[in-house]
């Protein structure tokens, strides 16, 4: 009988645990990788203050959330970029800034490039590290995949067109570009600035390269002398909903701006 009732308490407790997952409201945020775990950290912060809700964040770039949002699948989309002309659809909401770096294998002796070698390297024209002064040693290009908005930017900046670049490898998220150069000593990539700092501070073995004589550093992005910055964003269509709304006030505010820097981004003065 004491079993069978124990049975039975712990039936409704479960049930009642189901219950109370199920009367979450859900929220659902996708887009840039760079974004994404920034988003993800933030998120766990707000659930821990709003039971109510459950945040569900998913990378897959900033055209996803764009197209997501678009569609009415996601509340909140991620872009780590400025508007276009053709998405004045969308409200846009400044979140931190960071700067996209060129990136090395540690071990190659390389110190710096300029743009014109960067760009290059990146349609071919250069082939081996030893034509810059480097080791004998063949280029690995990692590009960016179509429909990150690294690469859009990349492009803007050395003003190259993606039909014209040579890759050997196409990556997505951050953490592939630096894994890939982590393991490979010819390799060149770029990623967020931000990405790349923490890497490095985990023992990652890459290297940032300086731009036109000023350090990679989020130091650098923060006092706006590194040539390649962008602003973070999050999007939402025209009209919230309560819960986006909630979610927006606080991951704006200076209650994450402890966050932002955790992932080596520059928080805004708002």
């Amino acid at each position: 009988m004491l079993r069978l009732i124990f049975c039975l308490n712990l039936v409704w407790l479960l049930a009642g645990c189901d219950a109370a997952d199920h009367a979450r409201e859900k929220l659902v945020i996708t887009g840039s990788s760079t974004i994404a775990p920034l988003i993800a950290d933030i998120a766990r912060r707000f659930e821990s203050q709003h039971a109510e809700y459950q945040v569900d964040v998913q990378s897959g770039g900033s055209s996803r959330g764009i197209a997501d949002v678009r569609r009415g699948v996601a509340h909140i989309g991620m872009v780590s970029r400025g508007p276009d002309s053709d998405e004045q659809d969308l409200q846009w909401y400044a979140l931190a800034r960071d700067g996209i770096g060129m990136i090395i294998h540690q071990q190659n002796t390389i110190a710096a490039l300029n743009a014109a070698q960067i760009a290059d390297i990146f349609t071919g024209r250069i082939m081996d590290w030893q034509t810059l002064g480097g080791p004998a040693q063949k280029i690995t290009v990692v590009n960016k995949a179509e429909g990150r908005s690294t690469l859009e930017v990349f492009l803007k900046f050395f003003a190259l067109k993606n039909s014209t670049i040579k890759p050997q490898v196409i990556i997505g998220e951050n953490q592939q570009g630096i894994k890939t150069v982590a393991g490979n000593i010819g390799a060149i990539g770029y990623v967020s600035i931000g990405s790349a700092e923490v890497a490095i501070a985990e023992g990652t073995a890459i290297k940032l390269l300086p731009m036109n004589g000023v350090a990679a550093s989020v130091d650098n992005v923060r006092n706006g002398s590194f040539p390649i910055a962008r602003t973070l964003h999050l999007i939402t269509g025209a009209k919230l909903t309560a819960a986006a709304r909630i979610f927006l006030d606080f991951a704006l505010s200076p209650a994450v701006h402890d966050l932002i820097e955790a992932q080596y981004f520059v928080p805004l003065q708002r």
